[in-house]
């Protein structure tokens, strides 16, 4: 299935998501606009296990977001708000997504393209990629989240220096910091990236959403109200027939087979 800048496919349960914009497949307006679609139309697919986001080629994940439509935006506040917000709100949706999401870098992630891969609850890069923030260059700032999700995923003192030098970092470096969560070579990323997420795929999807919730939800609060979230989830998921298949399953030494109710 094809948008005019995206391409999608869904395989073994695995919705495969390609931003094909070349040369640098930069997120404009409308590239947004087809991925908001595009979750639409899967969000609520029982075909679908997990997402997997990915890039045309092998030089780009994303280098962000379409420079060219930045005068609209510098013209008109109201106008730049309200498109910041619906960017916000995108990413927002991605990382509470019910579903895994999983980013497979092929190849640079910068700006827009970095805080669309940390919206994403798993990442996966090529050995050749780089991840930067680098809008300070151009005399701003990052605008898709990229200033509240980067502390939160590295530290604030790493998240800061990043931001103001607008460095660049490589994937191995990313996997340090904890920016990313594995490397593969470049000619396999997305081999590995397809084999991760069909296997997450294929997990109970009620205790897999309920894991996601807890921990998107229970990060935004205090220790004590996310152990209340945990427990709402834990209390609707232990009475679920997957819950008592993989419990019988476990006894019975058999492989589970879950179905999502």
């Amino acid at each position: 299935m094809e948008s005019p800048n995206c391409k999608w496919e869904i395989r073994d349960r695995v919705a495969v998501i390609t931003i094909d914009r070349p040369p640098m497949n930069t997120l404009s307006r409308d590239t947004l606009v087809e991925l908001e679609g595009i979750l639409d139309q899967v969000e609520s697919d029982e075909a679908v296990g997990c997402l997997l986001i990915t890039g045309a080629g092998d030089r780009m994940f994303s280098a962000g977001a379409d420079v060219s439509e930045f005068g609209e935006m510098g013209g008109d506040r109201e106008v730049a708000e309200k498109i910041l917000k619906r960017m916000h709100d995108l990413f927002n949706r991605i990382e509470a997504f019910p579903k895994p999401v999983v980013a497979c870098l092929n190849g640079k992630a910068l700006g827009g393209g970095n805080e669309l891969q940390m919206a994403c609850h798993l990442a996966i890069a090529a050995d050749t990629a780089e991840l930067g923030l680098p809008e300070v260059r151009l005399g701003i700032i990052p605008g898709y989240g990229g200033t509240q999700r980067l502390p939160r995923l590295i530290g604030r003192r790493r998240a800061l220096e990043l931001m103001l030098s607008g460095r660049r970092i490589s994937a191995p470096t990313a996997l340090e910091y904890g920016l990313i969560n594995r490397i593969a070579p470049q000619d396999q990323v997305h081999e590995e990236a397809f084999q991760w997420a069909k296997e997450l795929a294929a997990g109970p999807p009620i205790a897999m959403k309920g894991i996601l919730d807890a921990v998107v939800r229970g990060s935004e609060g205090d220790l004590s109200q996310g152990l209340s979230i945990e427990r709402e989830n834990m209390l609707s998921v232990i009475r679920t027939e997957d819950a008592i298949e993989g419990v019988t399953a476990f006894f019975t030494k058999r492989e589970p087979s879950f179905k999502g109710r």
